[in-house]
């Protein structure tokens, strides 16, 4: 049962990820300020290490993550896509307003941490996962807290 839920938790967080350096590339693209446009890329690249560290554990693990997909994942995957549409669709809106993009990247971010609420919360969890799902959350709640600060600047 412990590999079913780290293999399911690791593809789930994986897949997150991956959209989120995604959605943070194309949030920066999407920004006018030039200092906006590099913390959204420093997300960005955050989110690229995360993922790196979280294949080095699946690997661990003996999970092939790239190519497993939950039910969890493909609903993960499919609400931060909607997430980075989102960013399309409220920049169209609102004009591409800088604290709009910041807006929904926060939103997306509120998705993450909950993402990452759900696997630190399980027993089956090992210790060592958990504490790298721990920081990466501890990440991505400061990330949601200075997108928070910032929209409205």
């Amino acid at each position: 049962m412990a590999n079913e839920t780290i293999s399911r938790a690791l593809t789930d967080i994986l897949n997150l990820n991956r959209t989120s350096v995604k959605g943070y590339q194309e949030a920066a693209e999407e920004v006018k300020s030039a200092d906006l446009k590099a913390k959204l890329s420093e997300f960005s690249q955050q989110r690229a290490h995360f993922v790196s560290d979280l294949e080095g554990y699946a690997r661990q693990y003996g999970i092939n993550a790239k190519e497993e997909n939950t039910l969890e994942s493909v609903a993960t995957h499919a609400a931060a896509a909607v997430h980075r549409g989102w960013i399309d669709i409220k920049s169209a809106i609102t004009g591409q307003s800088d604290s709009a993009v910041l807006e929904a990247a926060e939103t997306g971010e509120a998705t993450a941490l909950k993402a990452y609420e759900t696997v630190l919360s399980s027993n089956d969890v090992p210790a060592g996962a958990k504490t790298v799902f721990q920081q990466q959350h501890d990440a991505i709640l400061q990330a949601k807290n200075w997108l928070a600060m910032n929209k409205n600047k």
